[in-house]
């Protein structure tokens, strides 16, 4: 389970901590609340929040929402559809095949091509209505590798 934000905000005389997560296999509704009940016990243990009451709030976040900025990012956005600007070939798009530690492969018109992680700008996930990830594609692909 990886932490994406942490956000504390004045709600009227409460404070409103919203805690965002996730994973490589999602987040449930069983893992949010369980995260919940173990970070508002030690927050009830420690002073942390002062002396104002607050309100909890533990989610994840749609996966088109998250800029495609860490290697986890890239490897939940396997099968996706994404565009992103690489250094030396500017604005492209296609679909995420695969994801290795080190290097990208995102290949454009049926051809695969080779970037390091360092040469792709923030990716964005593109929403695909009544797509299927899991058949094949005629379009843009690439392999992060």
């Amino acid at each position: 389970m990886d932490l994406e934000s942490v956000r504390v905000s004045a709600a009227g005389r409460r404070r409103l901590l919203r805690v965002v997560v996730d994973s490589d296999r999602g987040v449930s509704l069983d893992d949010a609340a369980a995260i919940s009940r173990k970070l508002s016990a030690a927050l009830d243990a420690t002073p942390v929040m002062g002396d104002f009451p607050y309100t909890l709030e533990v989610s994840s976040r749609p996966a088109w929402t998250v800029p495609l900025t860490d290697p986890r990012h890239w490897r939940r956005a396997v099968g996706r559809l994404v565009e992103v600007t690489a250094t030396d070939a500017g604005p492209i798009s296609g679909r995420v095949l695969a994801v290795r530690p080190r290097r990208g492969d995102p290949g454009r018109g049926g051809r695969r091509r080779r970037f390091g992680y360092a040469a792709l700008g923030a990716g964005a996930i593109q929403v695909e209505f009544g797509a299927s990830t899991h058949r094949a594609w005629s379009d843009r692909r690439w392999t992060l590798t």
